[in-house]
């Protein structure tokens, strides 16, 4: 662990601050917070832009959330980020995919053309920082401009998310 999540008797005003465009009060605190905000607010101004920026993708978003969640697996994955992998299965469970739809995740398929595009997108942003041509026209016959334009800065947010959490080596958190 490089960066380890703030000590209890440091958290203060700053940190309760950064993190109080997101959570709720009785969840900004170091028991309850989880492992990487604990370790992200060792910084409390970038976390807070950076909290700010990820509440859109998760709240405010035009790409449904199942399509976001297989989105950020696959970048968990390609990534080899246990802690991203760990949240994102249960959240992608709880927007509809199923264990089949994970596992495809891992392996790059889908039975669904859109589902498809979707990984085969992540796959190229992470490769070469560009979405093909007939990938993207792939994804225009099933999402509109801002749609697109929502997934390519998921990607993108989630990617640069995985890479603080591996370098940090952030711990996943306990199961409760």
């Amino acid at each position: 662990m490089r960066v380890p999540p703030l000590p209890a008797d440091q958290w203060d005003d700053a940190v309760d601050h950064a993190l109080s465009g997101m959570l709720p009060a009785e969840r900004r605190n170091p028991s309850s917070a989880g492992n990487l905000l604990a370790t992200l607010v060792r910084h409390p101004n970038l976390t807070r832009a950076f909290l700010r920026f990820n509440s859109h993708l998760l709240f405010a978003s035009t790409l449904p959330a199942r399509l976001r969640e297989l989105a950020v697996l696959r970048v968990a994955h390609l990534s080899h980020c246990e802690y991203e992998w760990r949240h994102h299965v249960r959240m992608g469970r709880e927007a509809g995919l199923s264990d089949e739809d994970i596992a495809g995740v891992q392996r790059g398929e889908a039975s669904d053309e859109l589902d498809l595009a979707i990984l085969r997108a992540v796959d190229e942003l992470q490769d070469t920082s560009v979405i093909s041509d007939p990938t993207w026209a792939a994804l225009s016959e099933h999402l509109d401009e801002r749609q697109r334009m929502d997934l390519v800065f998921t990607i993108g947010c989630y990617g640069a998310l995985a890479m603080a959490i591996n370098t940090f080596g952030v711990e996943p958190d306990q199961e409760r």
